[in-house]
């Protein structure tokens, strides 16, 4: 019994872990790229790294830490960036278009002039971020968090920014056109020179907003 009892443990034990044996096998030693000391794999930890202007299209960095970490000028295309820590990063001038940010942490973080057109972005927190001219056209933003974001003149044509959080977020002069602003909160929001033609407003809250020279903006919200 003894005997049959060891033999099944081992047989467990061998099962369970041939998942992260797999997981190895994708990430073998000889394979991961190293750049300025980080690896750039899963749960690499490289905060403050420098990956300026890097070809980093198709990288996987799911929960890597990047905290404050520079990729002004990276090529991200299609990168996994899921449940990154990206708090103060600079990504100015970074190309992110199709990459998967979900559950990511960009709190904080410098994006002027990037690109995010058709991310898949649910549940970002990028609360206190900037992101001036600033490129989300397409992009999935449901859930965001961008309180207190500076977003002027960006665009967030057709994104989908359903229940997102945008409380004094200053989105002067943004482009909102055909955006999904269901149940969105933007109380205290400066929404001056922006425009939301064909934007979806439905249960959205809009209270004390600045709206001043803003075309098709809920100016009768709380009548």
């Amino acid at each position: 019994m003894k005997s049959l009892f060891a033999t099944s443990f081992i047989v467990l034990g061998i099962i369970a872990a041939q998942p992260l044996a797999a997981q190895d096998a994708d990430f073998a030693e000889e394979d991961v790229v190293t750049v300025n000391g980080c690896a750039l794999m899963p749960g690499t930890r490289c905060p403050g790294v420098d990956l300026r202007n890097l070809d980093l299209r198709h990288v996987d960095l799911r929960k890597a830490d990047l905290v404050g970490a520079d990729l002004r000028g990276a090529d991200l295309r299609h990168a996994r960036l899921d449940q990154a820590k990206l708090d103060n990063a600079r990504l100015d001038g970074a190309n992110l278009n199709r990459a998967s940010l979900q559950q990511t942490a960009m709190r904080g973080v410098s994006a002027v002039g990037t690109s995010f057109v058709g991310a898949q972005a649910w549940n970002l927190t990028a609360q206190g971020g900037h992101f001036k001219d600033a490129d989300f056209t397409g992009a999935n933003l449901e859930f965001a968090r961008f309180s207190g974001a500076s977003m002027h003149d960006a665009t967030l044509r057709a994104v989908n920014l359903e229940m997102a959080w945008l409380p004094k977020a200053d989105l002067k002069g943004a482009d909102l056109r055909d955006a999904n602003l269901q149940e969105s909160k933007m109380n205290h929001a400066n929404l001056e020179s922006a425009d939301m033609t064909g934007a979806r407003l439905h249960y959205g809250t809009f209270l004390n907003m600045h709206m001043s020279n803003c075309t098709a903006c809920p100016f009768d919200w709380e009548k």
